[in-house]
């Protein structure tokens, strides 16, 4: 049986508990760069924090991840997306990337994601058909055309 996904709204309210959450999914990759630090990962969310394009990730009921998607230019920015570290591997991103992407294509834009140098995001990206779109000295941006075929 499938596990039942759903994505809820979020508000202000719920900033500190997603906090949280992000550093857990980040704390490995940004400790392996040695660039860990709790305080700036909590700041950098809340530079970047709208709840009006955030949505909760559950699974079954439970918050286990988010993601904020929002307009930019010609396409839909994934500013985020995370996951608590024990769903990791069980193809629960695969799911909700899924999901996004058929956003995307919805709504007829392209999808752009960034993530960090050295990140296991990275390799998920690209399985997921994304190409290199730019590199920065930390992170590396992404791009997947999702717009339909001009006929």
């Amino acid at each position: 049986m499938t596990a039942s996904l759903a994505y809820l709204p979020v508000t202000e309210q719920d900033f500190d508990a997603l906090a949280d959450l992000r550093a857990a999914a980040m704390r490995p990759s940004l400790e392996r760069l040695g660039r860990y630090d709790a305080r700036r990962s909590r700041e950098r969310l809340r530079a970047t924090f709208e709840p009006a394009h955030t949505r909760g990730i559950h699974l079954d009921g439970r918050r286990i991840g988010f993601y904020a998607l929002r307009p930019q230019d010609d396409a839909l920015r994934l500013d985020h997306l995370y996951l608590l570290p024990v769903e990791s591997g069980r193809g629960v991103g695969s799911r909700v990337l899924r999901d996004i992407i058929g956003q995307a294509q919805a709504a007829g834009r392209a999808l752009r994601v960034g993530a960090l140098r050295g990140s296991d995001a990275n390799r998920f990206y690209l399985r997921h058909g994304f190409v290199l779109a730019g590199e920065t000295e930390w992170d590396i941006e992404y791009r997947l055309d999702c717009r339909p075929l001009a006929a």
